[in-house]
């Protein structure tokens, strides 16, 4: 048996906040909403797709961010980007170390998730 690719990450967000998590992941990361089975879209939430990647954004009642722990995306122009979540009033964090063969920094989304935009050099 081997593993070889994700399917998806999921993190949580807090219950009825689904418009502004579509602000955040298809208007200013770039992501298409993608529908839930019918079955799991009772429990509110929503999914998103770019290209392969796939985020889940499930409720979570006791709802807290995650700070720590976090989905990393590779991305392309960076700044760009960054330059987006800034202009959207969206909180990022440029102070962690460089990795070798990447640029990167971590934007928050509305809910105050943790997430890594790396961009290869």
């Amino acid at each position: 048996m081997t593993i070889f690719s994700i399917d998806h990450v999921q993190i949580a967000m807090p219950a009825g906040e689904e418009d502004r998590a579509r602000a955040f992941y298809v208007g200013v990361l770039g992501f298409t909403e993608i529908p839930k089975p019918a079955e799991l879209a009772k429990r509110g939430g929503a999914w998103f797709q770019s290209q392969n990647v796939q985020i889940h954004l499930g409720v979570e009642s006791d709802f807290r961010p995650a700070r720590k722990g976090h989905p990393a995306f590779i991305v392309k122009d960076l700044d760009g980007l960054l330059a987006r979540v800034q202009a959207a009033g969206y909180d990022t964090d440029m102070s962690q170390p460089p990795l070798d063969g990447y640029e990167r920094a971590h934007v928050f989304d509305p809910f105050g998730n943790r997430i890594e935009l790396m961009e290869k050099l």
